[in-house]
């Protein structure tokens, strides 16, 4: 019996108990030392700048190996259509991936909806991605610490120590995560950290020709991200959940879920 499967029966036996304190400390603490404690990683999005091309959610794919086809991602980009009489249409299909080449609505149950100009009263797209928590429920819910956040504010996923039992993916208020199709394994963004550890962006952000994404240090006051995060003029999703997100938006409309 490999380690895997070992765990995988374990939880059968803990499930509904309290985490023990051995399955913590299963985190390797040598991950931890790696990240540079004078960074403090945050990502900004203007969605009055994104057009829903999708060349963010392909080169995210590429770049992190999700399967192309795959109807998964680790970003992605809502188109909102908000009509007079206040209904709110909400669709994304694949993702963005292709970007948004149907004027036709799909809400529900995936069927197209056709909607005429005369019945927007404003519409506009909104990329999402994991918000990189201050304070992650996928975190605490983990019960093998293959979820964990770095010094410098990054949660990552340790493929070689998840289990696959899906606590973070429930846990996640905000939808970001997923099985990756491949692997078997949770799966969500995580900042490209990989490049951003070695001075390079995002692949997102190198991939939008529009610079609707950009990734910054919150500790560094000279950064521009930080400046028009410090400034106030930036929302966050789901505020009231208390998760201290480290996304942050310009221009986020009332109507964004």
């Amino acid at each position: 019996m490999n380690r895997r499967e070992f765990l995988r029966r374990s939880m059968v036996v803990v499930a509904g108990l309290a985490v023990p304190a051995a399955a913590l400390e299963l985190v390797d603490p040598k991950r931890l030392l790696a990240a540079r404690p004078e960074l403090r990683w945050a990502f900004l999005v203007d969605t009055y700048k994104c057009v829903g091309c999708g060349f963010c959610v392909k080169a995210c794919k590429v770049e992190n190996e999700v399967p192309y086809e795959a109807n998964v991602t680790r970003t992605w980009v809502e188109r909102y259509v908000v009509k007079p009489d206040g209904e709110v249409l909400i669709d994304s299909p694949r993702g963005a991936r292709d970007g948004f080449t149907d004027k036709r609505i799909e809400v529900g149950t995936g069927k197209p909806r056709d909607v005429g100009d005369e019945e927007v009263e404003k519409a506009f797209f909104v990329p999402k991605l994991c918000n990189q928590c201050d304070n992650p429920p996928c975190v605490q819910v983990c019960p093998v610490g293959a979820t964990y956040k770095t010094v410098d504010g990054v949660v990552l996923v340790d493929r070689s120590w998840c289990i696959g039992c899906g606590y973070c993916i429930m846990g996640c208020p905000y939808g970001v995560r997923f099985f990756h199709p491949v692997h078997k394994v949770a799966e969500k963004c995580n900042f490209c950290y990989h490049r951003i550890s070695q001075g390079q962006a995002t692949a997102c952000v190198d991939a939008c020709p529009f610079g609707a994404r950009r990734i910054g240090n919150l500790r560094d006051p000279h950064d521009p991200i930080t400046k028009i995060i410090m400034a106030g003029r930036v929302g966050i999703l789901k505020e009231e959940y208390g998760t201290k997100p480290q996304v942050y938006y310009v221009g986020l409309s009332k109507e964004v879920r």
